[in-house]
């Protein structure tokens, strides 16, 4: 593949299970992608540095994912001019609600495009349509693909 457009962070290794699938969507579409783990709480020297070079190298949109308190994908938000898709990570004792709510009650002025809980396969997705905007060829591949996620749909039920 060509340079990275997409980078996929995440709060620790132990949320790549829930992350993974943000793939599938940008492999399917040929766009480029990184992942990196960066901590807002454990990395913050990182997580900072890698907001400013981020644009620098060629990324277009960061996809965040995290768990608990979730605060990632809003610091990344809050340094960086880049589009970024939150995917908030399932936890062991609020199962995926504490991430969710970090995420989606950003303050005025710090936006995050929040996908579900666990669902990176979106935010793959979202990441792709938002680069499609200024790529005709994306843009078909994209067109495309929909058209053929329409046709796997079965009209009939068969008993």
């Amino acid at each position: 593949m060509s340079q990275a457009q997409v980078s996929i962070i995440m709060g620790s290794q132990s949320d790549w299970t829930a992350m993974e699938d943000a793939l599938a969507p940008l492999e399917t579409l040929g766009i480029a992608y990184e992942t990196r783990v960066v901590s807002a709480h454990r990395t913050p020297d990182r997580l900072y540095r890698f907001c400013q070079e981020a644009h620098l190298r060629g990324i277009r949109v960061i996809i965040a994912g995290a768990g608990g308190s979730a605060h990632l994908a809003g610091m990344v938000a809050a340094i960086t001019h880049l589009p970024v898709v939150a995917v908030p990570v399932s936890s062991r004792d609020l199962k995926g609600m504490d991430s969710l709510m970090s995420m989606v009650q950003m303050p005025r002025g710090v936006a995050v495009a929040c996908q579900g809980i666990g669902n990176a396969f979106n935010a793959g997705l979202m990441a792709a349509q938002m680069l499609a905007l200024s790529d005709p060829e994306l843009t078909r591949r994209l067109i495309d693909w929909r058209h053929s996620q329409s046709q796997a749909v079965v009209e009939e039920v068969r008993g």
